[in-house]
């Protein structure tokens, strides 16, 4: 007999459809944008536009499946759950603790950064006090109703999509010469300084490689969607909404930035961002993008620990976490998954902060792929439970992935190619290796569970 499809969730429904779609649009638009793609810029050119293309596609057509599976069983497990009733209870305990895994991680970088840039502005305070600063605000934040977190995100992300559509406004001016003090460029950063694809097609490779990490994040929205009215409806609307703009926002910045200078202007650690605004005339560019950077860390550092809450939360539903963390406060949230999120965030950050160059380093080195394995379990997910939801539940397809199965099986190519390329990168290896390290033990203690609980009565059975 199969299992059930969709479950109830005890959480609150304090978010609202506005919150969900501005997540959906703010939630990859980060650090890795504003100041990340100066790396890609330096190895794909021009051609970086083509690697943000190749690379939004895939992170595009991973957002389609996992809408798909969430509008038909909206879960605060999210692909989680997905995992487990597709591929079986290993699947879904490995997924779950790694994704919770990589973001307790990821949120030592943004809060260390964000605390360097405000102590940048505050010197007074020391970086460590930044920090705890930062992580007790957003910790009492994520303690509260769900509508607080809701609304952070949803003024963080409005500032971040406000940025991105001044640029590419205050950009195709000067493209054209149409702001003071500019001449039209025509095609000539494009064709000239080495054409299009300085670095042929290997560059636009490595592109790729250097920035397909920076679409992580998109997940949260359909996690977050469990805890609205309407959780079907309301992820069939943030998925379809953010997809296709997030793709504009990312190439069309990219196109905007190698139109306008050669790709040779860009500076390493300077944000292609301020070279730009610098060079059309836009006074203190340096520091409006540091407010920018500032927001979208800060926002990064807050939905990621509400997605950690509520991944681990809903491994402690299905018994696959302790289940002291079930215990929900009042007003519906999962206040000791919040503090136990936060509890490994606050170590991260401390060995960050302590040991950066060496065992953070490793631990960094660990979540480096697992971005990719959670797309590539996504989409395996897909392939199993679309044929089981059109036979059990077909009127739960609101929002259906293009193409099935083709585009399904294509994707799982790409994330394959993505990873063997890795393999091969002196510098994105060590991730790869350790990533798998840390998806073995997990693996290992799945199976040891699984075996040990051959012939017993799972939580909620």
């Amino acid at each position: 007999m199969h299992e059930a499809l969709t479950t109830d969730e005890p959480l609150a429904h304090g978010l609202k459809q506005r919150h969900l779609t501005m997540l959906g649009l703010g939630g990859v638009i980060g650090a890795g944008l504003f100041v990340g793609s100066g790396a890609g810029i330096a190895v794909a050119g021009p051609g970086i536009v083509l690697s943000y293309l190749i690379a939004g596609t895939i992170a595009m057509l991973v957002m389609r499946m996992l809408g798909e599976m969430s509008a038909a069983m909206p879960a605060s497990g999210s692909f989680s759950v997905h995992a487990e009733k597709a591929i079986g209870r290993w699947a879904g305990f490995t997924v779950g603790w790694l994704y919770w895994f990589l973001l307790v991680v990821v949120l030592a970088v943004e809060a260390t950064a964000a605390a360097t840039i405000a102590h940048d502005w505050v010197p007074a305070l020391p970086q460590w006090g930044w920090v705890l600063v930062f992580m007790v605000f957003f910790t009492l934040a994520n303690l509260t109703a769900v509508r607080n977190f809701g609304e952070f995100e949803f003024w963080f992300a409005a500032l971040k999509v406000g940025a991105i559509v001044l640029f590419l406004i205050l950009g195709t001016l000067a493209v054209f010469g149409l702001l003071p003090d500019t001449d039209p460029v025509g095609l000539t950063h494009l064709t000239g300084d080495g054409g299009f694809l300085p670095g042929g097609w290997s560059g636009v490779i490595s592109g790729v490689l250097a920035v397909v990490f920076a679409f992580g994040g998109l997940e949260v929205v359909t996690i977050a969607a469990a805890e609205t009215d309407d959780p079907a409806r309301a992820v069939g609307r943030a998925v379809r909404s953010a997809v296709v703009r997030i793709l504009f926002f990312y190439v069309g910045s990219m196109l905007v930035i190698v139109t306008l200078l050669p790709w040779t202007a860009q500076q390493a650690g300077l944000s292609p961002y301020v070279t730009v605004l610098d060079s059309i005339g836009i006074p203190q560019a340096g520091q409006i993008m540091n407010i920018v950077v500032f927001v979208a860390l800060l926002s990064a550092l807050n939905a990621n620990l509400y997605g950690a809450s509520r991944m681990v939360f809903s491994l402690a539903e299905r018994g696959e976490a302790p289940r002291g963390l079930l215990r929900i406060s009042g007003g519906g949230v999962p206040r000791r998954a919040v503090l136990a999120s936060v509890a490994f965030g606050f170590v991260s950050v401390l060995l960050n902060l302590k040991w950066p160059d060496s065992v953070f380093l490793y631990l960094l080195n660990s979540v480096g792929a697992v971005l990719l394995f959670v797309w590539a379990l996504i989409a395996v997910s897909e392939l199993r439970l679309r044929r089981r939801i059109e036979r059990e539940a077909p009127g739960t397809l609101t929002l259906k992935m293009w193409a099935f199965p083709w585009l399904t099986w294509a994707t799982l190519v790409a994330i394959a190619g993505v990873l063997v390329l890795m393999l091969t990168d002196d510098t994105a290896r060590p991730q790869v290796l350790w990533s798998s390290g840390a998806a073995a033990a997990v693996l290992i203690v799945a199976g040891v569970r699984e075996r040990g609980s051959v012939g017993r009565i799972r939580p909620g059975q």
